[in-house]
């Protein structure tokens, strides 16, 4: 099993790389825009650092809560749970499992009976899967708002500002890369196809599992 110091430091990864990633990008966008229309710039390192702290943080608990990446269709298709639920309905001698009852099987599975080094993987690649996601959202929001500034102050009469026309080009490339190159969609799916395969493997273990799992299992409390 995954100790808990792993599960910690890859849960505190998901908050704070997308987290202070957003906090960058904001400070950036926000001092390059105060240059472009010359207002004065804040001097205070401290609150600098501060503002920096809090809000990296603050975005990240907030992206960590939302779990938007969990409805798209990667993660949701092919989970190992569905392969458990169609096994279930494919065994007469058992009642019918619901998607519910056949998440909660494979965490039972997963945690008494998966090897340990897949835990690490199943965890590693679930990680990388939400902070590229999370990373290329926030890329495309802050690839719009730059151009979007770039024309605004531009039609306001200011100069076109150097650093912000860069700014805008580097997180678009860093945008269009992420979906170009979009490794975190198939490791998302490689990762499914690998813990189907063990589920398989073990055929014997998972159906001996399944008959001795009680007929209902209780319910989520609204």
């Amino acid at each position: 099993m995954t100790s808990s110091s792993s599960f910690g430091t890859y849960e505190a990864a998901r908050i704070l790389v997308p987290g202070y990633y957003f906090a960058i990008l904001t400070i950036v966008l926000a001092d390059l825009t105060a240059f472009a229309m010359h207002w004065p710039l804040l001097q205070n390192d401290a609150l600098l650092v501060l503002a920096f702290v809090v809000l990296g943080f603050i975005a990240g608990l907030t992206l960590y809560a939302k779990e938007s990446t969990k409805r798209r269709r990667a993660f949701q298709e092919n989970q190992p749970s569905l392969y458990l639920k169609t096994k279930a309905r494919a065994m007469s001698d058992i009642p019918v499992m619901e998607e519910e009852d056949a998440k909660q099987m494979y965490f039972y599975i997963l945690n008494t009976h998966v090897p340990p080094i897949f835990h690490e993987k199943i965890f590693f690649f679930g990680t990388i899967y939400h902070i590229m996601i999370q990373i290329r959202r926030t890329s495309l929001w802050f690839s719009l708002l730059g151009t979007v500034l770039i024309w605004v102050l531009a039609l306001a009469g200011y100069q076109t500002s150097t650093g912000l026309l860069l700014f805008a080009i580097a997180v678009w490339l860093i945008y269009l890369f992420n979906v170009t190159y979009n490794k975190a969609d198939r490791k998302m799916q490689e990762n499914y196809k690998d813990q189907i395969y063990w589920l398989a493997m073990n055929d014997d273990l998972v159906e001996t599992i399944l008959r001795k799992r009680p007929p209902t299992l209780p319910s989520k409390q609204s």
